[in-house]
């Protein structure tokens, strides 16, 4: 269907009338006209519960926001999604995360091809090669059993590996240790090498091509490590390196055997791909059981956001909230919250799968945009972040909308500290809305001249997402809500989610460096005045200690 330019849809200029209305009501107001606020303004599904009722939102709002998600033709992007349709239109590729955990016997058409019984098959590929090395039936060159993995990637080939094995650790086999190299900085290898044994030691090169700089760079000294601790024997590699790639030839060339190759498809975004071939360090930590039962919260949030209506779909809530914060109050991040030490990597994770989707300034057809994207994803486990930047989002300048994640189980209960725990979340998410005025801070007998100092203004929005405990099926939903929530929202800001050309000049660029400083003669340098005179001085400092 043929859509208006966003800012000319009717939704949209509704919105903005409403905006200037509206933006000055407190929360404080909403909640004393309204006492079933707090009830109204939820909802529920995928095992998840959103309380949304502490937004700078009403009825009209949301209505409005609803009528926008229908001009946009939510709806019918979502099914083609669900489709296989083309929907990357930069790449000219389906973009099918969502087929990663389909269920057996379900079909998904790519290129007239069912692409669902190809994936079980890489899982129950993967399923079998992981079973072999967590009973120790795999045993490395020397015969000694595996006891250390290895994740080589960079991306979302380490920031989906990394979160979930920390998210699920709870869940882990603790005779592995496992660790994950993607900086092309030497120290993260040395450091996760350093007390390693090379005959215990089993790496995963996780990278679509094998060709990925940074990745095949650490690629190339973990195998030189491991072979200088294996006697040089190059057949050792087969015994100490897997891969997850769909270059066969690379593989091979690099000494790995092909049948421990796992791969994945062109329809699958790297920061889409932790529940791929690219998990294959998650299901060796926590088994395949556990693997399937995250494959499976992810597939319930993907039926949820599939078929619930809008006005109770929690990824679309969620997308268009932080639509108009971003659009009408101009608000730059987003804080994601979680108070469950075990997600202490989940905003990192998210930042990848946020910014690197909709951080785009043109429009499908190549326009430049006139609004805001993606806003910058940020935060901290709680209660830690209460003792620093918490000031900030609620006495500065900048409204910040944040997202609180707990649970109301702890998986390691003591005493009296998950009550203490919870206490936070919901005594933070009231201070943020309601604040302290000065009449109350006056009403402490605080001194005139320090009231100003401990008046809170309030009016400072949060979602709480609340889960009955941190199992793998509920990281699935929560991964898959925020996955959806990008693409609710790039579907209304009429951008391309799924491509990356961002990432692409810095690497041509680095190409080019990379040999302008090894060169053992003066290179000829043909950059800007400041990067010819930063090699030079790296040249020249780089000399000084040979």
């Amino acid at each position: 269907m043929s859509l208006a330019p966003l800012q000319q849809r009717t939704a949209w200029k509704a919105l903005q009338t409403h905006y200037e209305a509206f933006q000055g009501v407190h929360l404080r107001s909403l909640f004393a006209t309204d006492s079933h606020r707090g009830e109204r303004l939820t909802a529920e599904g995928a095992g998840l519960f959103l309380d949304y009722s502490k937004n700078r939102v009403t009825d009209e709002t949301l209505k409005l926001l609803l009528q926008l998600a229908e001009e946009s033709d939510l709806r019918g992007r979502i099914e083609a999604m669900f489709r296989g349709d083309k929907i990357n239109i930069t790449e000219n590729r389906a973009v099918l995360h969502v087929a990663l955990r389909a269920q057996r016997g379900e079909s998904i058409i790519v290129d007239g091809e069912n692409v669902v019984p190809e994936v079980h098959g890489v899982l129950d590929k993967m399923a079998a090669f992981c079973d072999r090395v967590r009973s120790g039936i795999w045993v490395g060159h020397t015969g000694k059993r595996i006891r250390n993995i290895i994740n080589i990637g960079i991306g979302g080939s380490d920031l989906g590996p990394v979160m979930a094995y920390e998210a699920l650790k709870y869940y882990s086999d603790r005779n592995l240790t496992f660790r994950f190299v993607s900086n092309v900085d030497d120290t993260d290898l040395v450091e996760a090498t350093r007390d390693l044994d090379p005959a215990e030691t089993l790496f995963i090169i996780s990278s679509k091509t094998f060709t990925t700089l940074e990745t095949m760079t650490n690629a190339q000294s973990a195998r030189a490590w491991s072979l200088k601790g294996l006697g040089g024997d190059a057949k050792a590699v087969a015994r100490h390196f897997v891969a997850v790639s769909t270059n066969a030839q690379k593989v091979s060339e690099f000494g790995i055997d092909t049948a421990n190759m796992f791969g994945f498809w062109d329809w699958v975004g790297g920061r889409y791909s932790m529940d791929s071939a690219i998990g294959l360090s998650t299901m060796l930590a926590v088994g395949p059981d556990n693997f399937r039962r995250l494959l499976t919260g992810f597939h319930e949030m993907d039926v949820h956001f599939r078929t619930a209506p809008f006005e109770k779909n929690l990824p679309v809530l969620l997308g268009l909230l932080g639509i108009w914060y971003t659009d009408f109050f101009n608000a730059q991040t987003v804080a994601v919250l979680p108070y469950e030490q075990y997600l202490k990597r989940f905003p990192a994770y998210l930042q990848q799968l946020t910014m690197e989707s909709n951080g785009k300034h043109v429009t499908l057809d190549g326009t430049t945009v006139t609004y805001q994207t993606g806003p910058i994803y940020w935060g901290e486990p709680g209660t830690n972040g209460q003792h620093s930047f918490y000031q900030l989002i609620h006495q500065g300048t900048r409204l910040i909308p944040c997202d609180f994640i707990a649970f109301a189980h702890a998986l390691n209960p003591l005493g009296r500290h998950h009550d203490m725990l919870l206490a936070n979340v919901f005594a933070q998410t009231e201070a943020l809305a309601f604040g302290k005025t000065a009449e109350q801070v006056k009403a402490e007998k605080t001194p005139d001249w320090l009231v100003p100092h401990r008046v809170f203004e309030g009016n400072r929005p949060s979602n709480t997402i609340f889960a009955e405990r941190l199992t793998p099926e509920t990281l699935g939903t929560l991964v898959a809500l925020y996955e959806h929530s990008v693409f609710t929202q790039g579907t209304i800001w009429n951008i391309d989610s799924f491509d990356q050309w961002g990432v692409e000049l810095g690497k041509v660029l680095a190409q080019r460096i990379i040999p302008e400083l090894e060169s053992p003669a003066e290179p000829p340098l043909n950059h800007d005045s400041s990067t010819n005179a930063l090699i030079r001085r790296y040249r020249k400092l780089k000399a000084a200690t040979k």
